[in-house]
This record gives C-alpha cells, structure tokens and sequence, in this order.
C-alpha cells in the first residue's frame, strides 16, 4: 500500500429494517423511531431511520476486510447522515499514510445517491 492509493470499495446490498433493528438491540438503542414505523412517523420522518449505527458497523466489517491478515490498531468512525430501509451503502477509503509498518486509512460509507453517511480512519499494522 502507497500513500494516495484507493481501496477497493465494499458494496452491501440495500439495508433492511431487520438488520437496523438487531443493531438498535445490540447497540442498546431502545429508541422506537428506529425500530418502529408509526413511531418514526409520528414525529415527522417517513420511516424508520437508523442515525448512523448500521453504516458505522459496516465501515468497521470494510477496514477488518481491509487490513486482511494485517491488525487494526484502532479504528474511529463519525456519523455523517441517515441511512434508511432500501439505502445501499459503499464503503470507500484511500490510503492517507504510510508510516514504517503501520498504513493509516481514510474510510467512508455513502449512499446510493454518493452521499456519505459515516467517514473514519483506521491505523493498520503491517509488519
């Protein structure tokens, strides 16, 4: 890996509500407008929404898928966006840094309509 390289992104299929309700549950995010249509509604959105947890889970799957045989040192990610029922999310990165045997990592997560809804970085110990 060289500074300036781009990853190969990661397409995942569409996000269902079934996935945004078991990461709700394993994030210990009880809030209904994220699990529950009428509730979202009720509050104005036009369906459940998930703020970020699924794509930031999926950033994380992109930089372990990454890193390969390699070790992720550490990994932030930052929320950026909706992601919704139907969305499909791309992971993207570039390599922002090489440094002796750690690669410093630029991630991103973007919807079908290229708009980013999670941005991390991950350090990555090579050798």
């Amino acid at each position: 890996m060289n500074a300036g390289d781009e990853l190969t992104p990661l397409r995942k299929e569409p996000v269902t509500k079934k996935q945004l309700v078991m990461y709700a549950g394993a994030s210990g995010d009880y809030n209904l407008i994220h699990t529950d249509d009428e509730t979202a509604r009720s509050v104005g959105l036009e369906g459940v929404i998930a703020h970020g947890m699924l794509s930031m889970g999926f950033l994380g799957q992109y930089a372990a898928a990454v890193a390969g045989p390699a070790a992720v040192k550490r990994l932030r990610v930052r929320f950026a966006g909706m992601v919704k029922p139907g969305d499909e999310i791309t992971c993207r990165g570039t390599v922002a840094a090489v440094e002796g045997g750690r690669v410093r990592l630029e991630l991103w997560a973007e919807n079908q309509d290229g708009q980013k809804v999670t941005t991390g970085e991950a350090e990555v110990e090579i050798g």
